[in-house]
Parts: structure tokens; C-alpha cells; sequence
């Protein structure tokens, strides 16, 4: 049980350590009102959820492509990314999705008003 424990630790600072790295790169990129959304007790799908807000099409496709290439620094070989030509792209860092948002389609899907939901087991009690 003990092992467990610091082998999940280990996990948590590697994956705190990527969640720091990835918010460092968005606000360098000058992307705006970044969210964190901590899905770890919500969600399987990830361990965070990050949405940043970028000016246009194109500012936020060079920020997907800055962010693609730090993490590909970091050693990352396969970064599953979608929506590359639209006002939405996501990319998938593992324990980690990035959601770059033009202004008007973050205001429409609301990512973080959905997130904000307590966890399941939370709300049942």
C-alpha cells in the first residue's frame, strides 16, 4: 500500500509539473483568461482540463503549434490534435486537454460552467 502511495505521488508531480509547464507556455503565447479545471475526481478522461482564449483562427493555431512543440521537447511523440482549422482546437497532452477557444465559441460552449459540476460522488451524498 505504502509503494502505491509515493508511486502516485510521483504521477501527481509529473503531471503538476506538465500542468505548470503548459500554463507557462499558454501565457507567453499571450493567451487569455486561462482556466484549470481539476477533473480528477470527476472524470477517467483526464487528471486536468486547461481552456485559454485566443485573439483569432489563426493566434490560437500558433498556439496550439508552440504548445505542440514544447511538449514534443518534453519528449512527448504522439499529441493527438483536432480542429486545427476552426475556432476550437484541442489537444490532448495525456493526463492533460488544452482547449484553445476563439472568444465568441468559448462563450457558446461554456467548458467551464460544465466542469464546475460537483463530482458525481460528491452531489449523490
Amino acid at each position: 500500500m505504502e509503494d502505491k502511495a509515493i508511486i502516485n505521488m510521483d504521477r501527481t508531480i509529473q503531471v503538476n509539473k506538465l500542468k505548470n509547464i503548459i500554463e507557462t507556455t499558454l501565457d507567453a503565447d499571450k493567451a487569455s483568461d486561462i482556466a484549470v479545471i481539476d477533473l480528477a475526481k470527476k472524470s477517467s478522461l483526464a487528471d486536468y482540463m486547461i481552456v485559454a482564449t485566443g485573439l483569432s483562427q489563426k493566434h490560437i493555431v500558433a498556439i496550439a503549434e508552440r504548445l505542440i512543440d514544447k511538449l514534443e521537447a518534453l519528449g512527448f511523440t504522439h499529441i493527438p490534435v483536432e480542429g486545427k482549422s476552426s475556432d476550437w482546437i484541442v489537444v490532448d497532452a495525456g493526463n492533460i486537454i488544452i482547449h484553445l477557444f476563439r472568444g465568441e465559441t468559448r462563450s457558446l460552449y461554456n467548458l467551464e460552467k460544465m466542469w464546475a459540476m460537483p463530482a458525481m460522488a460528491e452531489a449523490a451524498m
